[in-house]
């Protein structure tokens, strides 16, 4: 499905010669990988992986060398390029609603082989989280299940975009008060889990997963987030078209596992802000990355994403 690229392996430790060590979160090991994904969950151990948080690539051809060239010469190819509003330009997005049946089919052929090949790398009782989209949600969803994957429900990450909402191409003046489909006002997360051994205790026990981490012992983790989008510093050291804030990938990676033990791995890591969040919460990831600009610019987004501190005053709060 992708051509393999030569493996490159970068491992990051504490220690950074750079920043004062008084200056410095305690910031967990990581190791990335540039690497096809498939290829190297085909040859990775059984029972080494604990979780998985990721959002992978959906129109699977956006971001090939030429579609990337189309995205940044702002016409063209499959990206939707949104005009300038209130001053900003803001930042294309995947046309999701170009899809014909055969993309359809190979798009449900493509989360088939992945989660067949996260099966047995995962442990018993690991979570899968993975980002997705109303409109192609269901062609993700279905293959996991076959696969033998728990479905365990759906983050649901409120953010305001300018996906949707739109008057009818070309005739928005005939039709003013007609949008083709909704504003878009939300990203669903499909939760899986790979079925425990034996009871959810037992499985704590001998694996340390099979469970959520909770927020405090007095309220759980929940389905429910606010987040805005990824700005300012963020979109600054981590120009990816798919970047996720970091207010809200940590308290994912975060509730992924629940001892804060074992390994989380994110197989399309874009700019690495799994990565970056799972080392601010002080927990071992591993990353992959077939995108050989994307890999260097995770190589060096990761420490500085993982250091930044997200606030409501820029961009990453929550509500409620």
């Amino acid at each position: 499905m992708r051509v393999l690229q030569r493996a490159a392996k970068h491992v990051v430790r504490r220690d950074t010669a750079a920043f004062a060590p008084s200056a410095l979160p305690k910031l967990a090991p990581y190791k990335i990988f540039h690497v096809d994904a498939f290829e190297w969950l085909r040859h990775a151990k059984p029972n080494s992986i604990h979780a998985v948080v990721t959002d992978p690539p959906y129109g699977l051809v956006e971001y090939s060398p030429r579609e990337l060239e189309k995205m940044r010469n702002g016409r063209g190819g499959v990206w939707r390029i949104p005009p300038s509003f209130d001053g900003c330009q803001r930042k294309p997005l995947p046309r999701f609603t170009v899809l014909d049946s055969h993309d359809r089919t190979r798009l449900r052929a493509f989360f088939k082989q992945l989660a067949e090949r996260l099966l047995p790398v995962l442990v018993p009782g690991a979570h899968v989280f993975i980002a997705t989209n109303p409109l192609v949600s269901h062609l993700v969803y279905g293959p996991f299940i076959d696969a033998g994957f728990e479905k365990r429900g759906e983050i649901i990450r409120v953010v305001y975009t300018l996906r949707g909402g739109d008057r009818p191409k070309n005739a928005h003046e005939e039709f003013p008060d007609i949008s083709v489909m909704p504003k878009s006002c939300w990203e669903p997360w499909g939760l899986f889990r790979k079925p425990c051994e034996g009871r959810v205790q037992d499985n704590l026990r001998k694996w340390k997963t099979g469970g959520l981490r909770r927020i405090s012992p007095s309220e759980p983790f929940k389905d429910l987030i606010y987040s805005s989008p990824a700005r300012g510093f963020e979109r600054e050291v981590a120009p990816h078209p798919s970047l996720k804030p970091q207010h809200f990938i940590r308290q994912i990676v975060r509730a992924a596992l629940p001892f804060e033990q074992g390994v989380i791995l994110d197989p399309f890591m874009g700019s690495g802000s799994t990565i970056a969040a799972a080392s601010a919460c002080g927990l071992q990831s591993i990353g992959l990355e077939t995108n050989a600009e994307y890999y260097q610019l995770a190589a060096k987004a990761i420490p500085a994403l993982a250091r930044f501190a997200p606030t409501e005053g820029n961009g990453n709060g929550t509500k409620g």
